[in-house]
């Protein structure tokens, strides 16, 4: 049976993550913060995590003890609005830790559990990238959504040799709560599209940088 973790699975596009890929057949291993009723109804293994926290992250690898993850979707991230004319710098950093340490830390915790064959998906954004970036503004979200597109690169290089795949992926403007919910597509449809892209993922492909559509992006 292939495993599945996911960070930020208590809700929105994790959740759907989750209830899609337990629904057919995976092993799903859940964080979240705090307890949640959604994943309680689901009956996935739930750990907790705080993605800021390191004592936490270990806390998880400790948890796991020597479970091997197929593939390790980090999808927690936070989004706070800031323009220029009012940066709110402690917000910006709340962004960094989560969005683009985060993601890191984790990784760095649990790599011994992961294997030749194991892939990482990074749930980022097109917001991140400087070359798609038409309308400005949004400092705090798109710098760190810009670092973790860096990381996920150094990522895919430096677990070429242990047989791990990384891709990074935007999984659309989605209708949850982050975006209030307003978007393009609702969060099962973003999920479905997303897992398909997963699927898809092979060593010559790791490193790319994806719409969950299929389309590459640019940096």
């Amino acid at each position: 049976m292939t495993t599945t973790l996911i960070t930020g699975a208590n809700r929105g596009i994790g959740l759907e993550l989750a209830r899609q890929l337990q629904a057919r057949g995976e092993r799903v291993i859940a964080t979240r913060r705090s307890p949640a009723p959604a994943l309680d109804a689901l009956g996935v293994q739930q750990e907790s995590l705080e993605i800021t926290d390191s004592s936490s992250v270990n806390a998880l690898a400790h948890s796991l003890g020597d479970t091997p993850i197929d593939t390790l979707i980090l999808n927690a991230g936070v989004l706070r609005r800031s323009g220029l004319d009012d940066l709110d710098l402690p917000a910006m950093r709340l962004q960094f830790e989560v969005n683009a340490l985060g993601p890191l830390r984790v990784v760095a915790a649990l790599r011994s559990l992961l294997q030749s064959g194991s892939k990482i998906a990074i749930i980022t954004s097109r917001m991140g990238s400087i070359e798609d970036n038409t309308s400005g503004g949004a400092y705090g979200y798109r710098m760190s959504k810009a670092a973790v597109n860096a990381a996920g690169k150094s990522l895919a290089l430096d677990l070429r040799g242990q047989g791990v795949s990384v891709v990074l992926l935007h999984p659309g403007y989605v209708r949850t709560d982050m975006t209030g919910g307003r978007g393009n597509w609702d969060a099962d449809e973003a999920a479905a599209a997303l897992i398909a892209r997963i699927d898809e993922l092979s060593p010559e492909q790791s490193g790319r940088f994806l719409h969950a559509n299929g389309e590459p992006l640019p940096w």
